[in-house]
């Protein structure tokens, strides 16, 4: 498997709007990363303000799909796998992060080199739908879907864009060859069987057509340092890891080019692979990275108890008291300026190949 390791993004850690958007990779993975470590600031002041949030979107759903678990306060999809809240709290947060993802990428929706005329476009773990909006509405012309097993989205819907309620684990309804472009986003350690969900993709693709998915390392770290296996970081994450192994899911399917080799495997071509570090919290120096800290560590400050109360307590059997000292543990330290605390970001596109009968008429002439 040949690579390239060629930087896409500028020295401020930002991804690049310069960056390669099209053209087939010089080997079957042609492989992005960041090199340099983000700038730290060095200011001390790890207190700021975030900014607000507007979301959009949805369909009208059957009223059985909106009977929630309750536990702690919190909501959950009656998925008895699915261990991700569905509430007011959650949305909030997934919104932030949606909009913190689309800062970093230089106000981009997505990488992959689709043209801009008419498609048929599926966002895969839609969540609130915000993706799915903002795409419909840069993008009039196309239709686009959004498919998540929670109807959490809003009521006003674009008129290109609806909501589906589905479970992608499940084989998938849609026709072979149905969609030009078919986006996949923070669903890591959700899934059991990726290679099964690429090859579904891979089916409803149109030859020629594009997917994307974009992923979070769950692991977060210092990026100056290494913090051992006993700090907070490190014993957290290893928890809601061995909870999500516990489920059957897959926790760590990016580490080790997993995304991009899933998706060759399922038949993708022209894989391009890119990775950067994410700041959590104000520190860095760059203005545009300080305000991604800022919306990352908000997200981080929404997600830490919903995520621990059902993986730690209903997987894990502990009390909940004890998450909450933890949760409230890893939030100290996420805003200690100090230990410059990042996380990978992962993005991979490819493409399906065209027709069988358009790749042997090129090879005849």
């Amino acid at each position: 498997m040949s690579t390239t390791a060629n930087p896409v993004t500028e020295s401020t850690g930002v991804a690049s709007s310069n960056a390669p958007a099209a053209g087939p990779a010089e080997g079957p993975i042609t492989i992005l990363v960041q090199d340099p470590n983000i700038e730290a600031n060095g200011d001390d002041e790890s207190e700021a303000e975030t900014r607000s949030i507007v979301s959009s979107s949805t369909a009208s759903l059957a009223d059985s799909i909106t009977e929630y678990r309750r536990l702690h306060g919190r909501t959950y999809t009656q998925k008895v796998d699915y261990w991700g809240p569905n509430d007011e709290r959650q949305n909030e947060g997934l919104d932030i992060n949606h909009y913190c993802m689309t800062m970093f990428l230089g106000d981009k929706l997505f990488l992959s080199p689709v043209g801009k005329t008419s498609h048929m476009v599926l966002d895969v773990g839609t969540g609130t739908g915000i993706w799915a909006i903002d795409f419909a509405d840069e993008f009039p012309s196309a239709e686009v879907i959004g498919v998540d097993v929670s109807p959490i989205q809003p009521g006003w819907v674009p008129p290109n864009c609806k909501f589906q309620i589905d479970d992608i684990e499940q084989p998938w309804t849609w026709p072979a060859d149905y969609f030009d472009f078919v986006h996949i986003r923070n669903l890591e350690g959700c899934v059991s069987d990726w290679q099964a969900v690429y090859e579904q993709a891979y089916r409803c693709t149109k030859p020629g057509g594009y997917i994307e998915v974009k992923e979070h390392d769950i692991q977060i770290r210092s990026q100056i340092q290494d913090l051992g296996d006993k700090h907070i970081y490190n014993t957290w994450i290893k928890a809601l890891l061995d909870a999500i192994a516990k489920l059957g899911k897959v926790g760590l399917q990016c580490r080790d080019h997993g995304i991009a080799k899933n998706l060759e495997a399922a038949g993708f071509v022209d894989v391009v692979e890119n990775k950067w570090p994410v700041p959590v919290g104000p520190w860095a120096n760059n203005p545009l990275l300080k305000e991604v800290g800022i919306c990352s560590l908000e997200f981080m400050d929404q997600s830490l108890e919903g995520f621990g109360t059902f993986l730690l307590k209903e997987v894990m059997g502990w009390e909940y008291a004890e998450i909450l000292v933890a949760a409230s543990e890893v939030r100290k330290a996420l805003k200690d300026p100090s230990l410059q605390t990042v996380f990978d970001l992962h993005l991979v596109y490819a493409r399906k190949p065209e027709a069988e009968a358009d790749s042997e008429a090129d090879t005849e002439s």
